[in-house]
């Protein structure tokens, strides 16, 4: 992969979040989106726990130092836990098309605190890269004719999507800032470790393990939540941590970003839904966008 070994991990990232959004989409509909998120973590970690006995001959990580598990596990917290729970409370609040909207503030965020924590620099020409992806993706997500941005949206939602955006900003800088040259999949169960303990303690404090009986009484729901855990905080995130390895993590967030283009030809072919023209130029915009970061 040449000197592109981030940005093409960072593509792989984003088609198997795709496969990942569609399997979570249909689980969370079953059992909700509370249940969905412990259990993908909880699954994620039984996948990292078995390659990690294969590869290692043991099941945690034990070649990471203290400084390591201490930032990748407040990178876990704060991106799985916290922006999670804002992801999923700005979903309620104002939609998922607004909330993605604001998710669209990951990249630049990240480009921020990156600067700011561990120092790394962006060229013009990544900015200008950035500048046409995210055009791309805004048109993508502003698909709908007739739901033009307003200011009668809830300002708690509002808060909550600007939440999720600097978390997963923030989670992705502080996994670098951990993880140094540590092995990206080592690193992502730390992560991983972390999310799920966070996630326990969220449930048994709200009391909500009953959310949790539906997923067991339908295999089918927990075929597409397993094969989503695999796709996504598995090897999604592994990849992820990868991306931001061997490039920035505002190239690496920008392309990442680019699911709501990668999820148009699913939508066309399994849910045999319609594409608008604006759908189509803002796909292309994107994929002219990120072809900077490759020459």
């Amino acid at each position: 992969m040449g000197n592109h070994t981030g940005e093409f991990a960072a593509l792989a990232t984003a088609i198997l979040w795709t496969v990942t959004a569609l399997s979570f989409e249909t689980a969370a509909k079953r059992i909700g989106s509370l249940a969905v998120n412990i259990l993908r973590l909880g699954l994620a970690l039984v996948f990292y726990c078995i390659l990690s006995l294969f590869r290692f001959g043991h099941l945690f990580p034990t070649d990471i130092d203290l400084h390591g598990w201490i930032w990748l596990s407040v990178s876990g917290i704060i991106g799985f836990v916290l922006g999670d729970y804002c992801l999923f409370s700005a979903y309620a609040l104002i939609g998922s098309r607004i909330a993605n909207l604001l998710m669209a503030l990951a990249p630049p965020l990240a480009t921020l605190f990156g600067w700011m924590i561990v120092g790394e620099k962006f060229s013009l020409r990544g900015f200008l890269g950035m500048s046409i992806t995210l055009t791309g993706i805004i048109i993508v997500v502003l698909r709908r004719p007739g739901n033009k941005f307003n200011l009668h949206y809830s300002g708690k939602g509002l808060l909550f999507g600007l939440g999720a955006a600097a978390g997963q900003a923030i989670g992705l800088v502080f996994s670098k800032f951990g993880m140094r040259n540590a092995d990206p999949f080592t690193a992502s169960q730390i992560r991983v470790i972390a999310g799920t303990i966070g996630f326990v303690l969220v449930f048994a404090g709200l009391n909500r393990w009953s959310l949790l009986k539906p997923a067991f009484k339908r295999p089918s729901t927990l075929a597409f939540v397993s094969s989503g855990s695999f796709f996504g905080p598995f090897l999604g995130v592994s990849f992820s941590l990868m991306a931001i390895k061997f490039t920035t993590t505002g190239i690496a967030s920008t392309i990442m970003a680019l699911v709501p283009v990668l999820l148009i030809p699913p939508a066309i072919i399994l849910l045999k839904e319609k594409v608008t023209w604006r759908e189509v130029l803002g796909s292309l915009i994107a994929v002219c966008g990120v072809a900077l970061f490759f020459i």
